[in-house]
């Protein structure tokens, strides 16, 4: 269970970082999701292959990594996720930089009533 766990984290980190590549850049490069998450440029076609396999991407050769529709829900549901969490630890007095890093990871192991509750308290107590 905790593996399979870790597997769905790392798929929505990978998704999420596409789908930021995509809006800052236009597009998602293979070698600028590696240079993101400081790994090999082998281990990103691996999860690209992956990625593609879940029907979570599309990719063509020699060119840029697209999401899919699906991909793209993911990736904003995630991205929502890790906006709830940042918010409430900004909201406990965490600072903003601290917040980004501390709520990475936190995102996946929430659920979804935990994340309700979290967004409740920043509504109500600002964040």
């Amino acid at each position: 269970r905790a593996r399979l766990a870790r597997e769905t984290e790392i798929v929505e980190d990978y998704v999420e970082l596409i789908a930021d590549l995509i809006d800052e850049q236009g597009e998602a490069r293979s070698v600028d999701i590696a240079a993101r998450l400081g790994v090999t440029g082998a281990t990103v076609n691996k999860m690209v292959a992956r990625l593609k396999q879940m029907e979570l991407v599309n990719t063509e050769p020699y060119r840029s990594v697209f999401l899919t529709d699906e991909g793209r829900r993911m990736a904003e549901a995630s991205r929502a996720r890790h906006h709830i969490v940042v918010a409430l630890l900004c909201a406990v007095g965490v600072d903003e930089e601290t917040a980004w890093a501390d709520a990475e990871g936190m995102e996946h192991r929430c659920s979804p009533e935990t994340l309700e509750a979290f967004a409740a308290f920043v509504k109500k107590h600002g964040g």
